[in-house]
């Protein structure tokens, strides 16, 4: 009976290690040396160099007066990241994006986007069309006594233009730029 179960535990015990250990320490290992920023979670740091977020990780910003990114189903927790499960033909999915589009609704600027007021598959996508970023200028304008043309240029840097699919805006970074560039358009 030995006999069987010392090599089924020496092998075990070899598996564990090399799968267990080896395996995820070389990938970490090489990850690091060839996608440090990715291996580390893509954050964003400000000018002082302190952590902002993560450039694949949509969050909350509060107030008017930010970009405010697509809804999420789980109030951007990492946890709880996923769709609603609210099927198209559910009352409370139609009766919430009703809620908010009228919420959204500027006049004179037409049909809210439609990322505004659905979720991603995820509920985390840091990423909004240009033009639902361009959408919430005029408000942002308002709250922050800024030109529109300022918030534009702002967009216009901004743009990303992925291996696939049209070009996207990460509300993060561009939060980041409009809280930057806060005093210097005033100057205008």
């Amino acid at each position: 009976m030995f006999k069987q179960i010392r090599p089924a535990l020496s092998l075990l015990a070899c598996m564990t290690v090399l799968t267990g250990v080896v395996y995820p320490l070389t990938v970490t290992a090489i990850a690091q040396v060839a996608f440090p920023v990715q291996a580390n979670g893509s954050l964003i740091h400000d000018a002082q160099g302190e952590v902002r977020g993560s450039r694949l990780l949509a969050q909350r910003f509060e107030g008017a007066q930010w970009f405010q990114p697509r809804p999420s189903a789980g109030d951007y927790a990492t946890v709880a990241s996923g769709a609603s499960n609210l099927a198209p033909s559910n009352p409370a999915l139609a009766k919430r994006i009703a809620e908010d589009a009228m919420r959204w609704q500027v006049a004179g600027q037409g049909a809210v986007p439609m990322q505004l007021v659905t979720t991603s598959g995820s509920g985390l996508d840091p990423h909004l069309s240009p033009a639902a970023a361009r959408y919430q200028v005029a408000r942002i304008a308002g709250e922050r006594n800024m030109p529109k043309a300022v918030l534009e240029r702002l967009i216009d840097a901004q743009l990303e233009a992925p291996l696939i699919g049209p070009e996207v805006v990460n509300v993060l970074a561009l939060n980041m730029a409009l809280a930057e560039n806060q005093s210097l358009s005033r100057a205008e």
